[in-house]
């Protein structure tokens, strides 16, 4: 369980996050969504450890991860994916997928890793991670490299950021089967309809605050009807 209590942050003298309760139960599949600048992003990041809160606790299977570096959050179990994927020169995938396993895995295997995120051709385990790949792509083989980890927590932040809608399909894709693994928690920072239907609980933040929480079905009535 993941919880962050009395969460505050300030940047530039504004209040991204004001008092933030909230609480993630193991195995479910959260979406935290709301307006541009609501504090979504700067949410995940604290929880990652790329942020530190100017105050409050972040609580992880019971053990007070506060002061942990991201390192060692990733070492307990937490995995994360940035808006924008980041470029690693002359790194190739297949070096990318050893080093998220921690083994020297088989090429076989590596594929096997990609095929989870609908990519099949083993060609792509020899190309490196630069722009020649597509945004939807990079997406595709960052969310690869945190399932690889098998990660007891799972924070993907705005996957559906700068991709074609081919790809999102193919993502929203994913995400179904990551909510009907029950495998670990997830949270996608999202405000994109088909995610937040995947959703067994959906958060949305305004002004910093947790305006409502719920499920799926209750909150996107909400959100569509304003």
């Amino acid at each position: 369980m993941l919880e962050l209590i009395d969460i505050c942050f300030t940047r530039d003298n504004k209040k991204i996050l004001d008092h933030i309760n909230l609480s993630f139960n193991d195995n479910k599949f959260y979406v935290i969504t709301g307006p541009n600048g609501s504090g979504k992003s700067t949410l995940a990041k604290i929880i990652m450890g790329i942020e530190k809160p100017d105050s409050g606790r972040i609580l992880f299977n019971g053990e007070d991860i506060t002061d942990l570096d991201i390192t060692k959050r990733a070492k307990l179990g937490i995995g994360y994916t940035f808006q924008q994927p980041v470029n690693f020169k002359g790194i190739k995938v297949y070096d990318l997928l050893k080093y998220a396993v921690g083994l020297n895995i088989s090429r076989d295997d590596a594929l096997n890793l990609l095929k989870v995120v609908g990519i099949t051709s083993s060609t792509y385990l020899d190309r490196e991670l630069n722009n020649s790949l597509s945004g939807g792509e990079l997406k595709r083989i960052e969310i690869a490299s945190v399932l690889a980890r098998k990660p007891l927590l799972g924070i993907f932040d705005e996957p559906e950021a700068g991709i074609d809608l081919w790809s999102f399909q193919s993502l929203a894709e994913i995400f179904k089967e990551i909510e009907s693994s029950k495998r670990a928690t997830t949270i996608v920072i999202s405000h994109q309809e088909r995610i937040l239907s995947i959703a067994n609980q959906i958060i949305i933040l305004a002004n910093g605050k947790v305006k409502n929480i719920g499920p799926a079905k209750e909150m996107l009535e909400e959100i569509l009807n304003g």
